[in-house]
């Protein structure tokens, strides 16, 4: 089913911004993107979905490596009391000593946080299986590099330019990942973070709405 991403700007990565932009999506690929009107007219049977803010790339994250193998993210709530609600991390780990299961589940729940701030891939070279399996479940790609420099960090604009945590412009017969957040420009969401994360697609399919 064709199905068009409509927003109240695009932002495609690589040129200027589409006010009343559109991307659309056949499978897990994208057919066209440019103002909604221009898609629409070419695809009157595709089914719309509208979005509040800016649609853009989906974002890379450069501490996957530190976030998923490194940290542990308390399950809410059946943790919190043992352990609180902030990730652990450091010596605090190491007295965890988290088994391989425990680390999956923890990895689970960090994929669900980066999906909730338009990630769709991140840069990780991950060496626990049940890492792996998360991440794979999730729909993120694995870029394999060094994570940057700096404090780990779920929200990829922290520090840096939007356009800088794109990762890849959205294209024609490119694939279908991106994210729409509630700003109204680059600017505002590079003050706002990724935390005002809407919705997150990978492959086509929509793989977190904010209730």
């Amino acid at each position: 089913m064709l199905t068009i991403h409509a927003a109240e700007l695009l932002l495609p990565g690589d040129r200027a911004p589409v006010p009343g932009g559109a991307v659309l999506v056949d499978g897990d690929r994208i057919a066209a993107l440019g103002p909604y009107e221009d898609v629409a007219a070419g695809h009157p049977a595709a089914r719309v979905r509208r979005w509040p803010g800016v649609l853009t790339p989906g974002l890379l994250n450069r501490h996957g490596t530190a976030l998923l193998e490194h940290t542990y993210f308390p399950d809410d709530p059946f943790e919190l009391d043992e352990l609180g609600g902030e990730p652990i991390t450091g010596a605090a780990l190491a007295r965890l000593a988290p088994n391989e299961s425990r680390r999956g589940n923890s990895a689970r729940r960090c994929t669900q946080k980066l999906l909730a701030r338009g990630v769709v891939a991140v840069a990780a070279r991950l060496t626990t299986p049940a890492v792996r399996t998360a991440v794979h479940r999730a729909g993120l790609e694995v870029v394999p590099m060094p994570d940057a420099e700096g404090p780990a960090t779920l929200d990829p604009f922290a520090g840096t330019a939007p356009a800088d945590a794109f990762r890849a412009p959205l294209a024609v017969d490119g694939p279908a990942r991106f994210a729409v957040f509630a700003a109204p420009d680059a600017a505002a969401l590079a003050a706002r973070g990724a935390g005002t994360c809407i919705a997150t697609v990978i492959g086509g399919r929509l793989r977190h709405r904010r209730a």
